[in-house]
């Protein structure tokens, strides 16, 4: 297998159900190339999102291998973890999950608080991504102020603050009306073409068709790994 910037060898993963365990992962190898853009698509308890928290370590894996940049990282202590999530893996959620008290800019720049840059640093950082995300004249509204997709932008301009390599989106759009969705989708491609690659976990066929590449999972496997339909968006 192509070691790539993503590379998973047989990964299970069981959760326990009162006592009874539930696979939810069946031995999955994967490998994404830096730049790619895939959806990964399937029924409800199929393992899609159980497969993106485990690339984006927010899971451990029962059994099986993560490399990251030809890496391993299925055995790192927690804070060497973290320290990878943050360098290279930006998330995007169904929830944009903002701050309700915090204005538009300091929910975005929260990361760069955490990781410890300078206000002015910051701020000229966040008025930059605001700009290419069309959020400029929003920058000081409050959560309760913005927009389905406009909260959803200031999801992206979080998980983009620290120019991740990598982004990962969980059903971006299932909380927006279609056009709202589809300028979400369209934003987080202008990403993708600028370098990033794009992982995005969806119910919604014509956003999984979208991608160059489309993963179909079922009961924990994947059973379908074949390009997109709508290449020449």
């Amino acid at each position: 297998m192509n070691p790539g910037l993503i590379c998973l060898k047989k990964i299970s993963k069981t959760y326990l159900v009162g006592e009874q365990p539930l696979p939810v992962l069946k031995s999955v190898s994967l490998a994404i190339n830096k730049g790619d853009y895939l959806s990964i698509m399937g029924p409800s308890g199929s393992g899609k999102s159980t497969l993106l928290n485990m690339i984006g370590m927010l899971d451990r894996p029962d059994s099986g291998e993560y490399w990251l940049n030809q890496k391993p990282t299925s055995s790192l202590e927690e804070e060497k973890r973290a320290r990878l999530r943050r360098d290279h893996i930006g998330f995007i959620f169904q929830n944009s999950h903002l701050i309700p008290r915090l204005s538009a800019t300091e929910n975005a720049e929260l990361p760069l608080i955490l990781a410890k840059v300078g206000f002015k640093n910051r701020r000229n950082k966040i008025a930059k991504i605001f700009s290419r995300l069309g959020l400029s004249e929003r920058e000081n509204h409050l959560p309760k102020q913005l927009s389905g997709g406009q909260m959803q932008r200031v999801a992206i301009a979080r998980a983009m603050v620290l120019e991740p390599d990598i982004l990962l989106a969980d059903e971006p759009t299932g909380n927006l009306d279609q056009t709202a969705g589809l300028e979400v989708m369209e934003l987080l491609e202008e990403l993708n073409r600028s370098g990033i690659t794009l992982i995005v976990v969806t119910h919604d066929h014509q956003i999984g068709n979208r991608a160059a590449r489309k993963l179909t999972m079922v009961d924990g496997e994947i059973v379908q790994d074949k390009p997109g339909h709508d290449l020449d968006r």
